[in-house]
C-alpha cells in the first residue's frame, strides 16, 4: 500500500510536469494549427539560463522570473523573424523548421554549457511532509504551480481583453481581423507564453532529473501524449492529461511493463487516442460542411 502511494504521488509530480509542457504545446497549436517539436529543447535552453544566473548570484525565485521573461521574449523574436516569413509555407515546411529549431537549441546549449550533467538547485525545502518518504515538498510545490498557472491562463483568457482577442485570433483569424485585431502579434504573443510556460516546466523538472541538453527529449513525449489525452485544443484538458499520463505511466512501469519501458507506454498512450478518440477526453470534434 505504501509503495501504491508513494508512486501515486510520484506520479503527480511528474505528471504536473507534463501538463506544464502539455500546455505550451496546447498554446501554440490552438494558434497555429501546429505542434511545436522544439517545445522542450526551448524549455531546457531557458533552464540553462536560470541555472547560469543562479551560479552569477540571483537569488532563485528572481532567476525564475527573469528567465520566464527572457523565454517569452524568445518565443516572440521566433514568431516574428523565423515563422512569420513561413505563414503560408507548406506543412512539411514548418515541420522542418520546427526539427530545425530543436537542433540548433540543443546544440547551442552543449557548446555554451557543455554536456556535463549539472544539479540545478529547488526552490521547496527538503524534506518530507508525511514522514514516511510519500510526498516531498519538492512534490507538492511543482503540483502546485501548476495548479496556480492554470489558473492564471484560465482568468487571462476569459476575463482579458488581450486574452480574448487570442482567442478570437485562434478561432477564426478573418473575423478577428474585421474587428481589428491584430492577428499576427497574438500569434506571436502566444509563442511567447508556450516558451515561458515551457521554461516554467524546465525549471520544475531540472532538480528531478539533473540539468543536461537531452533532459527534455523523454518529456516532450509525454507532454505530447498528455495534451492529446486531454483535448489538444483544450489546455485545461491538457493539465488533466498530463496528471492522468503521469500516474498511469509510474503504475503501469512499477507493475507490469518495468521502468525501462515506460517511454514506449507514453508512445502507446499516443496511438491509443490518435486511434480511439483523436480529440481527446475534453476536446471538441469540429465538423465543416464542404
Amino acid at each position: 500500500m505504501e509503495l501504491l502511494l508513494q508512486q501515486i504521488a510520484s506520479g503527480l509530480t511528474s505528471g504536473a510536469i507534463y501538463a506544464c509542457v502539455a500546455l505550451g504545446l496546447v498554446m501554440i497549436y490552438v494558434s497555429t494549427d501546429h505542434i511545436n517539436f522544439a517545445q522542450g529543447e526551448m524549455a531546457m535552453f531557458s533552464t540553462y539560463i536560470a541555472w547560469a544566473l543562479i551560479q552569477a548570484g540571483v537569488s532563485y525565485w528572481v532567476a525564475f522570473g527573469a528567465t520566464m521573461v527572457i523565454a517569452f521574449a524568445g518565443g516572440l523574436l521566433i514568431q516574428r523573424f523565423i515563422l512569420k516569413p513561413l505563414e503560408h509555407a507548406p506543412v512539411l515546411a514548418l515541420v522542418v523548421c520546427f526539427i530545425a529549431l530543436l537542433s540548433i537549441f540543443n546544440s547551442m546549449a552543449g557548446v555554451i554549457w557543455s554536456f556535463t550533467v549539472k544539479q540545478f538547485p529547488s526552490p521547496f525545502p527538503k524534506g518530507d511532509l508525511t514522514g514516511a518518504g510519500l510526498v516531498s515538498y519538492h512534490q507538492i510545490g511543482v503540483v502546485g504551480v501548476t495548479v496556480v498557472m492554470l489558473g492564471l491562463l484560465t482568468c487571462f483568457f476569459r476575463f482579458t481583453t488581450l486574452g480574448l482577442a487570442m482567442r478570437a485570433a485562434a478561432q477564426n483569424a478573418s473575423s478577428a481581423r474585421l474587428m481589428g485585431v491584430r492577428v499576427s502579434w497574438m500569434l506571436a504573443l502566444g509563442w511567447g507564453m508556450a516558451a515561458a510556460i515551457g521554461a516554467v516546466a524546465g525549471m520544475l523538472v531540472a532538480p528531478i532529473v539533473f540539468l543536461d541538453p537531452n533532459m527534455m527529449t523523454g518529456i516532450l513525449t509525454y507532454g505530447f501524449a498528455a495534451a492529446l489525452v486531454g483535448g489538444i485544443g483544450n489546455p485545461g484538458g491538457a493539465v488533466i492529461g498530463g496528471f492522468v499520463v503521469g500516474v498511469l505511466e509510474n503504475l503501469v512501469g512499477t507493475y507490469i511493463i518495468g521502468n525501462e519501458l515506460k517511454l514506449s507506454f507514453a508512445l502507446v498512450i499516443i496511438v491509443g487516442v490518435l486511434l480511439l478518440k483523436p480529440a481527446g477526453l475534453f476536446g471538441r470534434v469540429n465538423v465543416k460542411r464542404v
